[in-house]
């Protein structure tokens, strides 16, 4: 899987991701086992990047909150997949492995997004102004 550049972004990292999901897929072999894990598991990752567009388009905190959890969501499903594909396929195991990582990784960066908007929204709630996100970088989720 190609990784992004330097520059941490999110919305190509997921679409990344769900490219190198289609392309794992397309190796698997097609038999009535694999067929329905093939397709939660790519529905599933190419999720996580459709619903990220989303959340960068949101029309309040709220809605972005929300449709980062759908981000979250997707992304630990994703790893539930990526674990029955390779118990499905087990010669493909090492590259689901890789993929689990990655969809790891994704779920703990959207679960860091949704803690800074909940602090955030708190704290607009309050009246007091919003703590500044940390990068992504420095939670040592980037790459």
């Amino acid at each position: 899987m190609k990784k992004p550049s330097s520059t941490f972004d999110l919305e190509e990292r997921t679409a990344v991701f769900g490219e190198a999901i289609i392309e794992f897929c397309l190796t698997l072999p097609f038999n009535p086992v694999n067929s329905p894990v093939i397709s939660q598991l790519v529905a599933a990752c190419t999720s996580v990047g459709a619903n990220y567009c989303e959340a960068d388009e949101a029309e309040s905190k709220k809605d972005f909150r929300h449709k980062i959890a759908i981000c979250r969501k997707e992304a630990k499903e994703s790893k539930y997949w990526l674990r029955m594909v390779a118990k499905a396929v087990p010669a493909q195991k090492s590259q689901a492995r890789k993929l689990w990582i990655e969809a790891k990784e994704l779920h703990l960066i959207f679960c860091a997004i949704i803690r800074t908007t909940d602090q955030n929204l708190r704290q607009v709630q309050l009246g007091a102004k919003p703590i500044q996100a940390k990068s992504h970088e420095s939670l040592g989720l980037g790459h």
